[in-house]
């Protein structure tokens, strides 16, 4: 799964590894330690006085469907599981027509103890080139009816990560198998060739771009690496670059 993450890089940064554009006002807070009901970078692909445009909004991370009474859902879909994505209600509109990539520079994930009572370390999970990670991810519109028309805040723009089966323990790449050990979920990345189709408005063929991410997860995921950080970081008041430094995790 994906709950924290990290995204502290400049808009200009972001703007030009995702090769996309951005509106001059758009403004991103620097994150180490990013939770689910915030809000995040996105990017998407729209159609544009008749061309498609890659741009980077900013959305609330944890989808809200379109036809939600209440934006409290979103608190519970923060990651849609790839395997069920396509049949689930509040995620198969979405992932026909409106897929998005997040950006991050990493994520966070816990290793359990060996017993119940034994604590979880947390581990920072990052390429090891120091690249943005592109998740697959879907977004939303949602309508607030509570408001006027006419209030900035009528629309709500909210995302959501897939996740999918961590690589198998018999991986070749020993840090696939380090990710295996370390949680049974895996955000999915997507691969640079795969960026602009799973992107795209007018593909409408989601079982196979689906399947296309699943497929080229673990090639990606390859080139990561791991580190042990602080428990401070399972604190979302807590967020600095002091979060990402390594902790040998004894004391």
């Amino acid at each position: 799964m994906c709950g924290r993450y990290v995204m502290a890089k400049a808009i200009g940064d972001l703007v030009a590894e995702a090769e996309a554009e951005a509106d001059a006002n758009l403004e991103l807070r620097q994150s180490w330690n990013v939770a689910p009901t915030t809000d995040v970078p996105i990017v998407l692909e729209r159609l544009v006085e008749g061309a498609v445009r890659r741009q980077v909004h900013v959305a609330k991370w944890g989808l809200v469907p379109s036809w939600a009474k209440d934006a409290a859902v979103g608190v519970r879909a923060f990651n849609a599981r790839s395997e069920t994505v396509i049949e689930k209600p509040t995620f198969r509109s979405a992932v026909k027509a409106r897929r998005c990539a997040v950006p991050a520079e990493g994520y966070y994930e816990w290793l359990a103890g060996d017993t119940p009572k034994a604590k979880k370390r947390p581990f920072y999970v990052h390429p090891a080139d120091d690249s943005l990670i592109f998740f697959a991810g879907l977004y939303e519109w949602w309508k607030d009816p509570a408001k006027e028309d006419g209030d900035p805040e009528k629309w709500l723009l909210s995302t959501t990560i897939l996740t999918g089966p961590s690589p198998e323990p018999d991986a070749d790449v020993p840090v696939l198998r380090e990710l295996h050990g370390l949680h049974d979920r895996l955000p999915l990345p997507l691969a640079k060739d795969s960026l602009a189709e799973w992107l795209d408005p007018e593909n409408k063929d989601a079982d196979e771009l689906v399947e296309m991410v699943r497929a080229g997860a673990d090639e990606v995921a390859s080139g990561w690496e791991l580190r042990e950080v602080d428990a401070a970081v399972g604190n979302v008041r807590n967020d600095g670059p002091e979060l990402v430094e390594a902790h040998s995790g004894l004391f």
